[in-house]
């Protein structure tokens, strides 16, 4: 089943009156697929930013001349910063009620992104176990970022701790 972004049950408030963010343990269902929005436009100050941030100076990133001699004949954006945003837009719906990150794996660059491109995101529930105290579970996700053409730009899984009922809930 493919679910929009997170609907709050109710009337979608916290005791004090914030909106609910991120699902609980009982909230994920093996199976779903979670469409997240919106997308994000990278620019070209984004990469640029980024690179210097993370000290990434290799020069396919920012010397159009170097770029226009490798196979894609252009700049590509810094791969971590690929992963950022995809990791980022799904947060609302799936980690917004975590108690910690426990892992990243299988992270796959598929294609390359561009000055320019859209990202689009999407997470995939792969299992679900309660810890051995009851109170919250791990959940194991696959995401896929794709561009506004559709394709696959990067994939990958993780798993995170997370809490059995929604903060205000109990």
């Amino acid at each position: 089943m493919t679910r929009t972004p997170y609907e709050p049950r109710g009337d979608g408030r916290l005791f004090d009156g914030r909106a609910r963010y991120g699902r609980a343990y009982d909230d994920f269902v093996v199976g779903d697929v979670y469409r997240h929005w919106p997308g994000r436009t990278v620019t070209e100050y984004d990469d640029t930013l980024f690179a210097h941030l993370t000290m990434n100076q290799h020069p396919l990133h920012a010397d159009a001349a170097y770029a226009a001699g490798t196979p894609h004949g252009q700049r590509l954006v810094v791969g971590t910063l690929v992963l950022s945003l995809v990791v980022g837009m799904s947060v609302a719906d799936v980690s917004g009620q975590a108690i910690a990150n426990l892992e990243y794996e299988s992270i796959r660059h598929v294609a390359p992104t561009f000055h320019g491109d859209t990202l689009y995101a999407e997470t995939r529930v792969l299992e679900k176990r309660r810890t051995t105290d009851g109170d919250r579970g791990i959940i194991t996700v696959e995401t896929r970022g794709f561009n506004q053409r559709g394709e696959t730009v990067l994939t990958l899984r993780r798993t995170m701790l997370v809490l059995g009922a929604r903060i205000g809930d109990t």
